[in-house]
């Protein structure tokens, strides 16, 4: 992206991949080729992310099982951060873990009480093959831990137990979008 273009603006909206779609549920593939592909896949998941009112978004929930997402979400102090990681690690997660309402745009019009660390530390790459180290607390540090869970071929259901699991795949299977 330029400087000072708008992320996504050059983008196109793709469809959502929704839970239960197999692409979800595998880990992605590591991204190899730097080019104009990849570029154009950042900017159709900013695009995709802001035409549904997300704050973050994962390859593979366009149906593209790569490792890359993209994020426009603010920390707990009401700083944003806006940015994308291809070939993310997840290297650090710790502090508080705080139970705290979390969603998905796979998972349309749904949440549930997850439990995440207060702390986040992504290492990876940008769309142009530069090193990347991504530092998140708070609200920051969810939605750093959520992407990467994507990636990994993990939706946030996966992480709930017992009666929340319970009551969001009752939810899951009442939703218009659910096949």
């Amino acid at each position: 992206m330029r400087h000072g273009q708008i992320p996504g603006a050059r983008g196109r909206v793709r469809p959502l991949s929704l839970l239960g779609d197999a692409v979800l549920h595998e880990p992605c593939r590591e991204v190899t080729d730097f080019g104009p592909e990849l570029a154009e896949l950042v900017e159709d998941l900013f695009a995709t992310m802001y035409a549904a009112h997300g704050v973050g978004l994962a390859a593979n929930q366009v149906g593209e099982p790569l490792r890359v997402f993209v994020y426009d979400c603010p920390d707990d102090d009401d700083v944003r951060h806006l940015g994308h990681v291809v070939n993310p690690r997840l290297v650090e997660a710790d502090g508080i873990v705080i139970r705290g309402p979390e969603g998905c745009l796979s998972l349309p019009g749904l949440e549930a009480g997850t439990e995440r660390y207060d702390h986040a530390v992504i290492e990876g790459f940008t769309m142009t093959g530069d090193r990347v180290r991504v530092h998140g607390t708070g609200w920051f540090a969810r939605c750093l831990q959520h992407e990467y869970d994507h990636v990994e071929g993990r939706v946030y259901a996966d992480h709930l137990k017992g009666w929340r699991h319970r009551r969001l795949m009752r939810q899951v299977g009442r939703a218009s979008w659910h096949r």
